[in-house]
């Protein structure tokens, strides 16, 4: 499924997850979703993010709070995870952009700084080694 995955720091980019151990590998541990939108989409977060110590990333809408360590936005259908449609992903990149600096909390008021995000630059291909020449 095409998702958007939001890291600490970082401006979202779209991935492609296929299965629990992948959705589990992206955001570092045991997932949970949260429904913060009216419409069906989900924030799969890291169920333990915060009693881990993972660094703050994003406030959410809703009364959620925030959220600690990695997350990714994906569509629901009737009953699994699905991929976002071109407008939620376009919608979601634009209103996760910004990165968020954690200054305070007040109840379940999220009290941050929004700054530029970092630039994701893709891993440099890995080179074969040459074999020994005979």
């Amino acid at each position: 499924m095409r998702v958007l995955v939001v890291e600490p720091g970082y401006e979202p980019y779209e991935k492609e997850i296929n299965g629990l151990e992948e959705m589990q590998a992206t955001v570092g541990g045991l997932i949970d979703a949260i429904y913060p939108y009216e419409e069906p989409v989900t924030l799969v977060c890291n169920d333990e993010g915060l009693i881990n110590g993972l660094e703050f990333n994003r406030s959410v809408p809703g009364g959620y709070g925030g959220i600690f360590g990695p997350f990714f936005i994906c569509g629901i259908d009737e009953d699994d995870f699905c991929s976002l449609t071109d407008e939620q992903m376009t919608r979601f990149k634009k209103e996760y952009h910004k990165a968020e600096i954690l200054l305070g909390v007040k109840g379940n008021d999220i009290i941050s700084l929004k700054v530029e995000p970092h630039k994701r630059t893709p891993p440099e291909p890995q080179r074969q080694p040459k074999s020994p020449e005979r």
